[in-house]
């Protein structure tokens, strides 16, 4: 006797056999994965997936054939005849066309399966012939592209016998009844052939019956036929990577270079803002004090019935104005280099907290003190942060932690505002999020934001204590 019940535990069975009960227990995830799989199983082969990883594996073992024919015959020539001239020029021929046909493997994998795989740095020949053949022969990204067809020509062989025949042999199954007539079986090819005895399909008979059951096989491989695709897409994926990626050393080049021509456009900028600051406030600052000085002075100067209450308040607005002027100058040279900075890191962050317009919480644990680089560059990701967080979360409190790790500086603020924080959504291309995000990049550092709708916000900022 067997009874089955479910409830919110998971599905309960009970069994009795003669005097024995026994109970089996399935755990509600336990259930719900298994709905999900089966879910997945029924809607896989009508997936739009699906069918892009199978066009991305006829297409791409096309493309492989005729590039890995290509590399071979070029190279077969151009070793044969490297003694000479030709030679040479036939194998430099060889790596430039595997470059070209690795663009195209991005592109195929780009449009067709999502795979976003960064562009290596364009060819860049030295003068003249000779010039052009050495960059060719050195041109990593050729070789690297030229082993990438040869390796995958294996893996296309294994895709065609162990996935896309399963494909083949469902629409040989599927359509059985309309073009089977007298046959006894469908055609078998593969992996079906292989891993099933000889007539599986078949018991020597064309009757209905049979030919219902090679129907339902071929709505089976159906469903099947998708999973052995994705694994061998997902093994070319590995292989695409590991070979037609730009090789780390290019990446960090690249890099570097990004974040250095960041870098100068943000000093750039900051150049012509303190220029125009100085120019269009403290300049006019000091011209209209040294103006009221000199009226001051000519009124002097005459000696005889001076107006000594004009002379007074010119002074008093020449002294309101060189007041005024040393302010400007102060927050000039604040923006520079914070001055609060020279008494160490923590100092400055208690400044910043103690000045936020919300509730913030401070902690700090630093036994060394990084650089003076590093220094500036924290103080101004938390004056920023801070700034965000007052003008834009509608936090209601918020906490700044600094800590150390080895030979690394963590910062972390936090908010209890709405969220929805993007790098994108504050300040322009050299300020807000995005200029912070370039800021921390000069020096290897990494800011990483989560900002949930709703909230709450975490932006942490990764910096080395020494740079």
């Amino acid at each position: 006797m067997m009874q089955a019940g479910v409830d919110r535990s998971g599905v309960r069975v009970q069994l009795r056999l003669g005097d024995k009960e026994r109970v089996i227990e399935v755990p509600e995830a336990w259930v719900g994965q298994a709905r999900r799989l089966a879910r997945a199983v029924w809607h896989e082969p009508f997936a739009p997936r699906a069918w892009r990883e199978l066009l991305y594996f006829a297409a791409g073992g096309a493309l492989t054939g005729v590039s890995a024919a290509f590399a071979v015959s070029t190279m077969v020539a151009g070793t044969g005849l490297f003694i000479t001239f030709v030679g040479a020029i036939i194998v430099a021929a060889s790596v430039r066309g595997a470059r070209g046909f690795g663009r195209y493997h991005r592109a195929l994998a780009r449009s067709l399966i999502g795979q976003e795989i960064e562009e290596p740095e364009p060819f860049a020949a030295k003068p003249g012939l000779f010039g052009w053949l050495q960059s060719a022969l050195r041109d990593r990204t050729g070789w690297r592209s030229m082993a990438y067809s040869l390796l995958k020509v294996p893996l296309v062989f294994l895709g065609v016998w162990f996935a896309f025949s399963v494909w083949i042999d469902s629409f040989f199954c599927l359509t059985y009844p309309l073009w089977g007539g007298g046959a006894v079986a469908p055609r078998e090819f593969g992996v079906l052939r292989n891993l099933f005895s000889p007539g599986y399909l078949s018991v020597g008979s064309s009757c209905f019956f049979h030919g219902l059951f090679i129907f339902v096989t071929g709505v089976l491989f159906l469903f099947v036929a998708p999973w052995p695709t994705r694994l061998v897409v997902y093994f070319d994926r590995w292989l695409m990577s590991l070979l037609l990626t730009p090789d780390p050393l290019t990446s960090r080049l690249r890099s570097l270079e990004r974040a250095r021509a960041r870098t100068v456009d943000v000093s750039a900028a900051t150049l012509r803002r303190i220029e125009r600051d100085l120019h269009d406030g403290t300049q006019a600052q000091l011209v209209a004090l040294a103006m009221r000085l000199g009226q001051a002075k000519e009124k002097l100067a005459e000696g005889v019935d001076v107006d000594l209450d004009q002379v007074r308040r010119l002074v008093d607005d020449a002294h309101r104005g060189a007041k005024e002027a040393i302010v400007e100058l102060r927050d000039l040279a604040r923006g520079i280099h914070p001055p609060v900075l020279d008494t160490g890191l923590e100092g400055a962050l208690s400044t910043l907290a103690a000045r936020s317009p919300l509730p913030t919480e401070l902690t700090v644990a630093m036994p060394d003190r990084p650089t003076q680089a590093i220094e500036a560059i924290a103080y101004f990701c938390v004056a920023e942060l801070l700034a965000n967080v007052a003008q834009h979360a509608h936090a209601s409190r918020a906490a700044i932690s600094c800590v150390q790790h080895g030979h690394w500086l963590r910062l972390v603020a936090r908010d209890d505002g709405r969220g929805g924080a993007h790098p994108s959504a504050f300040g322009s291309s050299s300020s807000g999020l995005t200029g912070l995000i370039d800021r921390v990049r000069t020096v290897d550092g990494h800011l990483d934001v989560t900002s949930p709708p709703g909230g709450p916000t975490v932006v942490t900022v990764d910096l080395p204590m020494h740079a």
